[in-house]
């Protein structure tokens, strides 16, 4: 059955050259899973000794959830599309319903790269901003995870 929620936008992605179409790869997407959780687990270790880099983690955990959904469509980000394509497509195939899950993946996008790359007037990622967004990147996780038997290759 052809996934056909999103398809104009995820179309857009790849004559943009920000998606490229792959063969489809479950093996790989369910691989990003676990490295996803793997990210969450060490987020939960490091979130008070380097809160920056357990935010990295949860971060990570997030966007690999999102290009596990496209993996397993055939579908992969090229370095033109970035952080924000996985992002972009997976929102458009999965909002509605799952949007209010998958939105606040472009804050922590945008709080990841302050991190990142820093200015006198960022402040600093705190071990509260990770214990807060470390839920927020578990449920993405979960409604990539959950949708993966449900979308066919694009």
């Amino acid at each position: 059955m052809r996934w056909n929620q999103g398809r104009s936008q995820v179309d857009r992605l790849i004559a943009d050259g920000e998606l490229q179409r792959v063969p489809a790869n479950r093996e790989h997407a369910d691989q990003l899973l676990v490295q996803a959780r793997k990210d969450l687990a060490s987020a939960e270790l490091l979130l008070d000794a380097n809160p920056k880099r357990a935010y990295e983690s949860i971060y990570d955990a997030a966007r690999m959830a999102l290009t596990a959904v496209l993996e397993n469509e055939g579908l992969r980000p090229t370095s033109r599309g970035g952080h924000i394509a996985p992002y972009a497509a997976v929102s458009a195939q999965l909002d509605p319903p799952m949007g209010a899950t998958l939105r606040p993946f472009d804050r922590m996008r945008r709080t990841r790269n302050r991190s990142e790359y820093p200015s006198f007037t960022t402040p600093d990622v705190t071990p509260e901003n990770v214990r807060a967004d470390l839920p927020v990147a578990t449920s993405i996780v979960e409604v990539c995870e959950g949708v993966l038997d449900q979308m066919s290759p694009f």
